[in-house]
């Protein structure tokens, strides 16, 4: 089975026969052991380090269809190099096209997109609320922008309500967020308010390093089926090269990254120390850093029994489910039904 790789360490990164050979070099120029990688075991490349590179290496890479993520010093991701799109069909590109140029079946798709988001968070807020945690108030107010939501899907309204739409899911996470302090108390953390670029509290560093691996690993998975990563529904293409990535991970967000930090920070696996306040905002420290990745790595391989497959399928592949499913909506073979948690 192929396997994300994360590089930590600043290094050298070159091909050897079929193999990558990666050698760390400290900032003083020391350099490290070689580690050997072989390119049909590699799934994907994250590198939070600098990087020595050549163009042989990529165009080694490309061939295989490896990805890279690259995120800077300060934890935000800034890019990615895709190799050449080998699934690429006209077909599929005109008929996704097709549904973004047309404002009803835009608002459509995003809506679904938006209410499958919307599930699995009160998904989250009711798992804890059967676990002693006060979330009644917030589950109601959660209910009824969800059925503002459903209402938008009337069909004599306009396309143009998209921009109402993302409107509703800032008040829905306004909401989710709120709930955040309630379900880990006296923990260290406090959510405060979301502040990005840079984060403002350990909370929102985490939840900010958390979507951009949610946004990556949807990156990833739309590269290995026909869609175009760039004409997106919910999201506005243009405003990130990648948008239809930032819709996929909007649903799978509460799944993965919010229980992930519930997790981490109530086992204390991440404390408050575990992080710099470096210039003006808070980011994870080295050690922290590897600590979530190993976890989400450890979660996306994780693997659960599907109702509709009737066999075991990973969180990573359920959101390449949903990218067929978003397809086979574009081509009018199959009506979109987003993913809900239904366990």
């Amino acid at each position: 089975m192929k396997k994300s790789y994360y590089l930590f360490n600043p290094g050298k990164l070159s091909r050897k026969d079929s193999t990558l050979k990666f050698t760390p070099v400290d900032a003083d120029g020391v350099v490290g052991n070689s580690r050997y990688l072989p390119i049909e075991g590699i799934k994907n490349l994250y590198v939070f380090g600098s990087l020595d590179a050549n163009s042989a290496l990529y165009n080694f890479l490309g061939r295989h269809h490896v990805p890279v993520h690259f995120f800077d010093y300060h934890e935000h991701y800034s890019g990615s190099f895709m190799p050449k799109e080998f699934l690429l069909a006209g077909k599929m590109q005109v008929a996704q096209t097709e549904y973004y140029l047309s404002d009803t079946r835009r608002l459509t798709l995003a809506r679904l997109i938006l209410l499958g988001a919307a599930h699995n968070m009160r998904k989250n807020l009711c798992y804890y609320q059967n676990r002693g945690k006060d979330l009644g108030d917030l589950i109601e107010s959660f209910d009824r922008y969800q059925a503002e939501i459903v209402a938008m899907l009337a069909p004599d309204r306009s396309g143009s309500l998209v921009a109402a739409l993302m409107g509703l899911e800032g008040n829905l996470r306004q909401t989710y967020y709120q709930a955040f302090d309630r379900i880990m108390p006296n923990s260290g953390f406090e959510f405060t308010t979301r502040s990005r670029r840079p984060p403002q509290n350990e909370l929102n560093a985490l939840i900010s390093f958390g979507n951009m691996m949610a946004y990556t690993a949807s990156l990833d998975q739309i590269y290995h089926t026909q869609l175009n990563p760039t004409i997106s529904f919910l999201h506005e293409p243009g405003a990130r090269r990648y948008s239809l990535a930032l819709d996929l991970a909007e649903i799978f967000k509460p799944l993965l990254v919010d229980r992930l930090i519930f997790k981490l920070v109530n086992k204390r696996q991440i404390q408050a120390q575990d992080f710099d306040r470096s210039l003006r905002g808070f980011l994870l420290k080295e050690k922290a850093r590897k600590v979530f990745v190993q976890e989400w790595d450890q979660r996306l391989r994780e693997t659960i029994k599907h109702r509709v497959l009737n066999k075991q399928v990973s969180y990573g592949y359920l959101i390449r489910l949903e990218c067929y499913k978003l397809a086979k909506h574009c081509l009018e073979i199959e009506r979109y039904q987003p993913f809900k948690a239904w366990w």
